[in-house]
């Protein structure tokens, strides 16, 4: 049995993922969960607007991995390229001083952050949300969502799709991938600026998404898909408000599907709402609240494109691809 830690460093939160890797067979692992953690530090604020990392994000960002680097300590994990990885995505990609960024977490975690590219998030994202999925289907057969899957990961910055995971067994792993700069603290710095937002703002944002979602379609079929996936706090908050859950309880929303009618419901109340009313929802998280009502228009958006008539909430996303790429 070995540790790994994972980190996954976005535009709106940083998350740690400590895992043990188990050997169950002679080529069979499982990756059990000792701790996982999040913290919204907003990294990309201003990002979009700036082209730059404000001083105090990158100070918010250090700071939570200063306890993530303790975190990994106490679980007795020796920082290195076998051991740990730390990705950072849309916002990294777009800062002209992410060396100031690279180097502080170089100096804090012992390793140097890998500044992925979109279409690298997307495979990864894919490989956290759908792992579990052919584990089970090699147990019974059968792993309750039909092939191919649509991965989509609704980040603060930009959002992944990637399709793949055919019904035979010489299929690609991977179809079809890209990732297209929208996300919900981008749709709501560039758009969605008033609380409530206005319908002018919405058009707008809802305009930017559709043309995104045009491009998206030149490249991954979306209808294609059998079950439409979706990652990341967006899709997992939303998921949370359809269950009417009082607080957020991870073991309930994953894998939970959500309805094209309770999806847009929950769209259109989370725009009419104020910061205040958001706020009071019992499963937002507080770095939320200000985004949640974008994120929410870009899932919507997703889904109608696709012609699904629901989606499937994971809590596994990128974070857990990481961690499998540093044992497989």
């Amino acid at each position: 049995m070995s540790g790994v830690a994972a980190i996954d460093c976005g535009t709106n939160s940083i998350r740690l993922l400590i895992a043990d890797v188990v050997h169950v067979g002679e080529d069979e692992v499982q990756v059990v969960d000792l701790d996982r953690r999040m913290e919204v530090v907003r990294l990309g604020e201003g990002v979009d607007e700036t082209g730059s990392f404000a001083p105090q994000a990158l100070e918010r960002t250090f700071e939570a991995l200063r306890d993530y680097a303790e975190e990994i300590r106490a679980h007795g994990i020796e920082p290195g390229p076998d051991t740990v990885r730390m990705v950072a995505t849309s916002a990294t990609r777009d800062a002209a001083n992410r060396q100031v960024f690279i180097d502080g977490v170089r100096e804090i975690i012992g390793v140097e952050p890998e500044v992925v590219t979109g279409l690298d998030e997307a495979e990864l994202s894919f490989v956290g949300a759908t792992a579990e999925f052919a584990a089970e289907a090699d147990e019974d057969g059968d792993s309750g969502l039909t092939p191919p899957f649509l991965v989509v990961d609704i980040g603060g910055g930009s959002t992944e799709f990637v399709l793949g995971g055919g019904s035979g067994a010489d299929d690609e792993l991977v179809r079809a991938s890209l990732s297209v700069d929208v996300g919900c603290v981008r749709m709501t710095e560039r758009h969605l600026r008033d609380d409530p937002p206005t319908a002018e703002q919405i058009a707008a944002a809802t305009a930017d998404i559709d043309a995104a979602l045009d491009e998206v379609e030149k490249v991954v079929p979306l209808r294609e898909a059998g079950s439409v996936v979706c990652v990341a706090g967006t899709a997992t908050t939303v998921a949370g408000i359809a269950l009417g859950l009082p607080e957020y309880d991870p073991e309930r929303i994953h894998h939970s599907d959500v309805s094209v009618g309770d999806l847009t419901r929950i769209t259109e109340e989370l725009l009419k709402s104020t910061s205040a009313e958001r706020a009071g929802i019992g499963v937002m998280h507080p770095g939320r609240v200000d985004v949640i009502a974008a994120g929410a228009l870009v899932l919507s958006r997703v889904l109608e494109r696709t012609g699904a008539d629901h989606f499937t909430a994971s809590e596994h996303d990128i974070l857990d691809g990481v961690a499998w790429s540093l044992i497989v």
